[in-house]
């Protein structure tokens, strides 16, 4: 099992680094806003920063954590800066130039932890034609959509591991994997994945799939920890599917004076696994960040457990179809 700090305000891994348990996910941020909400978000405390080519916005990032530097708010020794590798990068020759993409854009000279960010390999779209390349390989073709070609994971993942052996990343890792194939990697790997990144939330709890991580020593990372609130606005989760509505999570955050979201964010750092929310709004942030001055009972953490729908809202095999016009199905 991987320690917990007893704040519980950082996860040891395997190496014997510290990773905070609650960090910024940078998904959605607006390009206009990443600046301030970033610099902001060092200002009130926040040490983690999960980022991403696909999300398009790791300059304005980076002009953040400039920003944060300059100001004398923190140092870089004191942040953990996550980036991903995308899918049009997964051939062995541009897994390094995307990272050292991510790098300047980040206006960093190493990463924390670099993932894998999604077990799909698709064709490779030149940074001088569309950056980031996103989903479609030709958006204005009659007919667009992805592009998946044949790259082994095992290859990626070498070209991974030299990343490390070349010093641009400290740690690597991989998201949106299911058992078997996080059990694939581990069987061929000489560099083990530090840090799985997944969807998890009281409706997706992937309580198997946490337990076989904390018994390898890898680290649980939980993307959209709140579960719907990300995906409403695009279509891709119904009103009626906010974990934050749930009577449960009400009575417990109206025990303890603690809003519904930081009741969840506390659910999921009990558990011993790593949350990212997103959020831009200064109260937000706050919020989020102050869930380390009160615990949830074993019987509340069984109650918010029993929420369970297997209800996963990020699903290519949904998302790669409607919006994409390609069924991509990764996980069972």
């Amino acid at each position: 099992m991987l320690p917990i700090t007893e704040s519980l305000s950082a996860i040891t891994l395997a190496d014997g680094s510290s990773i905070p348990t609650l960090g910024l996910g940078t998904w959605k941020i607006p390009r206009d806003f990443a600046p301030t909400v970033v610099r902001d978000a060092v200002k009130i405390g926040y040490r983690h920063f999960d980022c991403a080519c696909d999300y398009g916005n790791e300059s304005q990032v980076g002009a953040g954590l400039a920003d944060a530097f300059n100001d004398g708010l923190c140092n870089r020794d004191e942040l953990w800066i996550t980036s991903k590798l995308w899918n049009t990068y997964h051939e062995p020759k541009h897994v390094r130039a995307a990272c050292e993409r991510s790098l300047r854009d980040l206006q960093l000279d190493v990463l924390d932890l670099y993932l894998v960010h999604f077990p799909i390999a698709l064709a490779f779209v030149p940074f001088e034609k569309r950056y980031p390349p996103e989903w479609f390989f030709d958006p204005l073709a009659e007919q667009p959509a992805m592009n998946p070609i044949k790259v082994p994971y095992s290859e990626t993942w070498g070209a991974m591991e030299d990343l490390v052996r070349s010093g641009l990343v400290k740690r690597i890792g991989v998201c949106n994997l299911n058992i078997s194939m996080l059990r694939e990697v581990l069987s061929y790997c000489s560099v083990r994945p530090a840090v799985h990144q997944v969807e998890m939330h009281p409706y997706l709890p992937q309580t198997r799939l946490k337990r076989y991580c904390n018994e390898q020593d890898i680290a649980v990372t939980a993307f959209s920890p709140l579960g719907a609130s990300s995906y409403i606005s695009i279509g891709m989760a119904s009103p009626d599917e906010r974990v934050l509505d749930e009577s449960v999570v009400k009575t417990i955050s109206a025990k303890y004076h603690k809003t519904e979201a930081q009741v969840v964010l506390r659910w999921a750092m009990q558990r011993g696994t790593v949350a990212i929310p997103k959020s831009q709004s200064k109260i937000h942030l706050q919020e989020n960040l102050a869930i380390y001055d009160f615990a949830i009972n074993e019987d509340e953490m069984t109650s918010i457990d029993s929420l369970d729908r297997r209800r996963r809202f990020n699903d290519p095999a949904e998302f790669g179809e409607k919006a994409f016009n390609t069924f991509y199905p990764i996980f069972d």
